[in-house]
This record gives structure tokens, C-alpha cells and sequence, in this order.
């Protein structure tokens, strides 16, 4: 039955990233202006235009092209850029580094924050120090990514000078500038996703502390922490995974604004730099990457409820 229910989640998963794919190629498309005539100028004469849309393939049918797109996406294949005639999947994959690097430390060092101040301040909550980290992430909630982006900034690039401002240095090439270079961003995603993250923890642990198996571990012998530990965070963990897979996937946004403060050639640098050049294919090939992505995440998450929540193993076999 587990697997059964496996096939019928990644049937799911498929049609939905078959709908996506058809959505993004659709409403691309549908975009008004000729691209042809924006790559030759408007100086260009209407024989040109139309040779050029010859050329690219935008005069034959929806469906022809819309197929040999998909195909070449499965294969990571995008087709060359309308703009600099260039292939696609390696202008991606070379930027598609410094986004994976600055989500994934993003979360992690969110996570390592709220965990532990999340339940923190669902222990101390009657006390005054519970009371201040609750506010400090109340108000972590209210400032955005960018905002905060600035001003670590200003305070460590600009008036310390302890980190570099922007740009970004491969891992390949020095290891140590990498690091330097990828604080200040991870931070700035970090601090709002941390605070985000805590205020769910939080209600968790309270959610946790309040149920019967929790006093009854307590009242065999079980220390606070200790029962925290062994009977709570496993439970708690459960509602957690939706939060944790909507805030990466928010991440996946996030990030885009983040590359834009500390000028670092990723995912998000691209899709901006391709829209205002009305670079369609690599518009098409980044958003369909992301939305993918985030497609992707969801049924993970959807996976891993079952492995934690043994109460869904037992319904999934008992039907």
C-alpha cells in the first residue's frame, strides 16, 4: 500500500509539472510584441522580421514547439538564447551554483536559529527573557529580506569592513573568499526565514508540552529538555515539515531580490536581466527550473509525513 500510494503521488507530481510547463510555455508566448522584432530593431523591415521568425521556430504551430520544448527541458536542453545566440543550459548551470549555494546555507542557518529559539521561548514563556526572544522574532517577522540585506551592508562591508559588499568567488577558486562573500546573503535570508520558522516552533513546542504523553514522561521521571527531546521534537517535527517546505520555497523567491542587493550573478540575476531583454527562452528555462523546484519540494515534504507520523503508515495499510 505504501507503495501504491508512492505511484499515485508521483502521478500527481507529473501531471502537475506537465501543467506547469504548459502554463509557463503558454503565457510566455502569449506576451505581446515581436520578439523578432525586438532582437533586429525597429529599424528592421518586415522580410527581415519574418526570416528571423523563421529562423527561431515562431512561425510554426503551438503545439509542435511547445512539445519539442518540453522534451529538450527533460533533458535539460533549453535551446539557445534569442539575445546572445548562446545555449541556454550552460548559462543556467553556471549561475544555478551561487543559487543552490545561497538557498541551502539560507535554510540551514535558519533552521539552526529558530529550532532551538523557537522552543526556548515556548519554555520560557512565562518569564521575561521568553518574552523578549518572542518579540525579537515578532518583529524579525516585519522586516524584509532586502531591508535587512542593506544594512548588514552598511554595517559590516561599508563601516567595519569586515565582509566584502557583493560579487561572488567560486568555491573552486578560493574557498575562503567563497565563505566571506556568501555571510552577509545567507544572513540576510537567514534572519527573516529564522523568524518566521521560530514563531511555528514555538507554537509547536506549546501545542507539545500540553499533551498527555508529555506529563506522563514527566511524571516517570523525565527532566523538561529531556522529555522535550525525546517525546516532543519528533511530534512537533510533523506540523514543522509544511512550514519548513513553504519557506524554502519562499526562499526560492527571496533569493532573487537578495542576488540583486549583493550583486551575485545567480538564478535570480538572470531571470531579471533576461525579462528586461525579453530573452524568452531563458525567461521560460529559469521560471520552469523554479517552479519545478517548488513542485518538487511539496512532494518531498508530502513523503516525509510519512515517515515521521507512523499514525499515517497504519491508515495507509489498514485501507
Amino acid at each position: 500500500m505504501a507503495l501504491r500510494r508512492v505511484a499515485v503521488r508521483m502521478a500527481w507530481l507529473l501531471a502537475s509539472l506537465l501543467l506547469a510547463s504548459l502554463l509557463i510555455f503558454a503565457a510566455t508566448n502569449a506576451l505581446p510584441g515581436d520578439i523578432a522584432q525586438v532582437i533586429l530593431g525597429t529599424n528592421a523591415s518586415p522580410g527581415e522580421a519574418e526570416r528571423l521568425r523563421a529562423e527561431l521556430g515562431l512561425d510554426r504551430p503551438f503545439l509542435t514547439r511547445y512539445l519539442e520544448w518540453l522534451w529538450g527541458a527533460v533533458r535539460f536542453d533549453f535551446g539557445v538564447s534569442y539575445i546572445s545566440g548562446r545555449p541556454i543550459a550552460p548559462l543556467i548551470a553556471a549561475r544555478l551554483e551561487v543559487s543552490a549555494w545561497l538557498i541551502l546555507f539560507g535554510m540551514l542557518a535558519a533552521l539552526l536559529i529558530a529550532l532551538p529559539v523557537g522552543a526556548y521561548a515556548a519554555v520560557r514563556r512565562r518569564h521575561a527573557d521568553g518574552v523578549v526572544v518572542s518579540a525579537l522574532s515578532q518583529v524579525g517577522l516585519a522586516v524584509p529580506a532586502f531591508w535587512a540585506g542593506i544594512w548588514l551592508v552598511i554595517i559590516f562591508a561599508v563601516q567595519l569592513r569586515w565582509l566584502p559588499a557583493g560579487g561572488y568567488v567560486s568555491y573552486w577558486d578560493s574557498v575562503g573568499d567563497w565563505i566571506r562573500h556568501l555571510i552577509l546573503p545567507v544572513t540576510a535570508l537567514a534572519i527573516v526565514q529564522a523568524s518566521v520558522i521560530s514563531r511555528y516552533v514555538r507554537s509547536s513546542v506549546l501545542e507539545v508540552i500540553h499533551e498527555d504523553y508529555f506529563r506522563t514522561a514527566r511524571a516517570v521521571g523525565w527532566s523538561h529538555t529531556g522529555a522535550l527531546w525525546r517525546h516532543g521534537l519528533r511530534n512537533a517535527g510533523i506540523s514543522l515539515l509544511t512550514v519548513i517546505g513553504l519557506q524554502l520555497a519562499t526562499l526560492l523567491v527571496g533569493a532573487i531580490i537578495i542576488e540583486q542587493v549583493f550583486a551575485l550573478p545567480g538564478l535570480g540575476s538572470s531571470l531579471l536581466l533576461a525579462v528586461s531583454q525579453r530573452d524568452l527562452g531563458v525567461v521560460q528555462a529559469i521560471v520552469l527550473l523554479l517552479v519545478w523546484a517548488v513542485l518538487a519540494i511539496n512532494f518531498l515534504v508530502d513523503l516525509a509525513y510519512h515517515l515521521i507520523d507512523p499514525r499515517l503508515r497504519r491508515s495507509g495499510e489498514a485501507r
